[in-house]
C-alpha cells in the first residue's frame, strides 16, 4: 500500500531541527577561533591552510561512511538518532581539550578529531530532513535549520567577546597560552552540543523501514529519480579508473617536483593518487564477490549520481571555496588591513580577533533572521533565482571587506554573508532532496559532502601560496578571490535541474 508522508506541526520541526543548533554552537568556535590557536601557538600565516586541512579531509571520509551505515541501521534508538548522540559526546570532550592544546600539532590533531565526530553529527541531521518531511515541506525544514545553525553561531562567535567585555574575563595570555576567553567559551561550547543533541533525540520519533518504503513507493510513483539505485560497477571498469587517477596524481606530483612549486600542493596530487588507489581496492572488493561493501556502494552511487546532484555540486564546489577562504583568512585579513597588526600577542590584534567574532555572529545571526524569508522567495521565484541571488549578496559582502577601513563598516559586508550563508544551508538541499532515492539518502547526502569537502582542500592547497607569493603577504585578496567565487557560483545555480519545480509545472 502506498502513502504519503504526513506534513510535520511546526514545533515538530522545530524539535528535530534542534540539535542543529548545538552542532552550529561547536562548529563556530571552530570556524572562528582555530586560526587564532593555531597563530598563537607558533603557527605562520601562510602554513594555516595546511593545518585546516584535517578537517575537510575527515569530512570527505567519514560522512558517506556514515550516510551509508545510516542508511541500513535500524534498532530501538531509530536510524539516524544513534549517530546524533555518538557524534555529540565525541565532539563535546574535543571542545573542551581543544583549548588546552599544549603545543601546535596537539591542537591540529584535535582539530581533526573535533571535525571527525561534528562530521558523524551532522550528515545524518541532513538526511533526517529527507526522512521525515514530504517534498513540499524540505524547504522550510532546512529553512529551520538554518535558523538553528545562525542562532547557535551567533551565540557562539561572540562569546569571547562577551566573556571579555561583559564579565572581565581574560583576554590575552604569555606568548604560547590560550587566552582564559577562548578556553571558556569552548568549555560552554561542549555542553550545548551534547544538551541540543539529546534534546531532538528525545523529542523526535523517527519512521521505522517499512513506513519509509512505502512513502518510498509513493515518491516514485510521482517522481522518476534519474539514478539506478541498485547500480554497481564490474572490477575492470573500477581498476581502468583507478589507474588513470594515480597516473594524474603521479604526473603532478613530478610538476609540483620538477617546477619548485609550492609543497602545500602535495595535497592535492596525492589526495587524486588516494582516490585512484580507493577505486582499485574497490574493483578488488567486487571481483572477491564483495559487492555490496561500503566502499564499492559508495563509488558506484558516486559514478550514478542523479542529474540534479551533479549540477548542484559543481554549485558547492565555488560557494564552498569562498566560505573556506573567508573562515581560513578573515582574522588576519581584518587585524592586519583594519587593525594594522600582524602580531597575535598584542593587544590590538587579540581585539581585532575578538571582533572577527562579533562579525561571525552578525552574518550567522542575520542568516537565522532571515531564513524563513527564503521559502516565501522561492514561493515567489523559485529556488534557483532565490540562491543566485543570495550568493551575489555574499560575493559582493566578500569583495567589500578590502573596501572598509573601520571596524564598523564590515558589518555591511556580513549581511550579504549571511544571506548567502543561509541560502547555502538550506536551498541545495532542498533541491538535492528532490532527486534522491529514499533508501539511499543518507549515503548521497554523505556523497554530497565530497563538494564542499573537494574545494575546501584545494583552498588549503592554494591559498598559502597565493597569500605569500602573489598577494604579497596580504590575506585581505584572498577574500577578494572567495567573492569572485561567489559570483560564478550564482551564475552556475541558474542552470541547475530543479526536480520538484519540473514536478510542479507538469502537474
Amino acid at each position: 500500500m502506498k502513502r504519503s508522508k504526513p506534513r510535520l506541526t511546526f514545533w515538530q520541526i522545530w524539535n528535530m531541527s534542534f540539535g542543529f543548533l548545538g552542532i552550529q554552537f561547536g562548529f563556530a568556535l571552530q570556524n572562528a577561533n582555530v586560526s587564532r590557536i593555531f597563530e598563537t601557538l607558533g603557527a605562520k600565516i601562510d602554513n594555516i591552510p595546511i593545518l585546516w586541512i584535517a578537517a575537510p579531509v575527515t569530512g570527505l571520509i567519514i560522512q558517506p561512511i556514515i550516510g551509508h551505515m545510516s542508511d541500513n541501521t535500524w534498532n530501538r534508538w531509530g536510524r539516524r538518532r544513534p549517530y546524533f548522540l555518538t557524534g555529540a559526546i565525541l565532539a563535546s570532550l574535543a571542545l573542551i581539550i581543544m583549548p588546552n592544546s599544549p603545543v601546535l600539532w596537539i591542537a591540529a590533531g584535535m582539530l581533526w578529531i573535533m571535525d571527525a565526530s561534528i562530521n558523524i553529527s551532522m550528515e545524518p541531521f541532513r538526511a533526517f530532513v529527507g526522512d521525515m518531511l514530504p517534498s513540499e515541506q524540505r524547504t522550510y525544514g532546512f529553512a529551520t535549520q538554518s535558523f538553528f545553525i545562525g542562532t547557535g553561531a551567533v551565540i557562539a562567535s561572540v562569546l569571547p567577546y562577551v566573556l571579555t567585555n561583559w564579565f572581565h574575563v581574560q583576554n590575552t595570555a604569555p606568548a604560547g597560552q590560550i587566552p582564559l576567553s577562548v578556553k571558556l567559551a569552548f568549555y560552554i561550547g561542549g555542553v550545548v552540543f551534547i544538551a541540543a543533541v539529546i534534546w531532538t533525540i528525545v523529542k523526535t520519533k523517527e519512521y521505522s523501514p517499512d513506513e519509509l518504503r512505502e512513502f518510498s513507493a509513493e515518491e516514485k510513483s510521482k517522481a522518476d529519480y534519474a539514478t539506478d539505485t541498485d547500480n554497481s560497477f564490474g572490477t575492470d571498469i573500477f581498476v581502468k579508473r583507478g589507474f588513470y587517477w594515480i597516473f594524474a596524481g603521479l604526473v603532478i606530483s613530478l610538476l609540483i617536483y620538477f617546477y619548485s612549486l609550492d609543497k602545500e600542493l602535495y595535497i592535492l596530487s596525492v589526495g587524486i593518487g588516494a582516490f585512484g588507489l580507493t577505486q582499485i581496492i574497490s574493483g578488488l572488493l567486487v571481483s572477491a564477490g564483495k559487492s555490496k561493501s561500503g566502499l564499492v556502494v559508495v563509488l558506484s552511487d558516486l559514478y550514478s549520481m542523479p542529474k540534479t546532484m551533479g549540477q548542484l555540486a559543481v554549485v558547492q564546489f565555488f560557494s564552498w571555496f569562498a566560505l573556506f577562504s573567508m573562515w581560513i583568512y578573515t582574522t588576519s585579513a581584518v587585524t592586519s588591513h583594519i587593525y594594522g597588526t600582524k602580531d597575535p600577542t598584542s593587544e590590538l590584534y587579540n581585539q581585532g580577533a575578538n571582533w572577527v567574532g562579533i562579525l561571525f555572529g552578525v552574518y550567522n545571526g542575520f542568516a537565522a533572521l532571515v531564513a524563513f524569508l527564503l521559502p516565501v522567495l522561492a514561493r515567489l521565484t523559485n529556488r534557483r533565482i532565490t540562491h543566485s541571488a543570495c550568493l551575489i549578496a555574499g560575493g559582493l559582502g566578500l569583495i567589500s571587506i578590502i573596501l572598509f577601513h573601520t571596524p564598523g563598516m564590515l558589518i555591511l559586508s556580513m549581511l550579504g554573508i549571511g544571506l548567502a550563508w543561509a541560502s547555502i544551508l538550506a536551498i541545495p538541499y532542498a533541491i538535492l532532496t528532490g532527486s534522491l532515492p529514499a533508501e539511499k539518502m543518507g549515503t548521497y547526502m554523505g556523497i554530497f559532502n565530497f563538494f564542499i569537502v573537494i574545494p575546501q582542500i584545494l583552498a588549503a592547497s592554494i591559498l598559502g601560496f597565493f597569500v605569500r607569493d602573489v598577494f604579497g603577504g596580504e590575506s585581505i585578496y584572498a577574500l577578494v578571490a572567495g567573492g569572485v567565487s561567489m559570483f560564478i557560483a550564482a551564475a552556475l545555480i541558474l542552470f541547475v535541474n530543479d526536480v520538484d519545480e519540473t514536478k510542479s509545472i507538469k502537474g
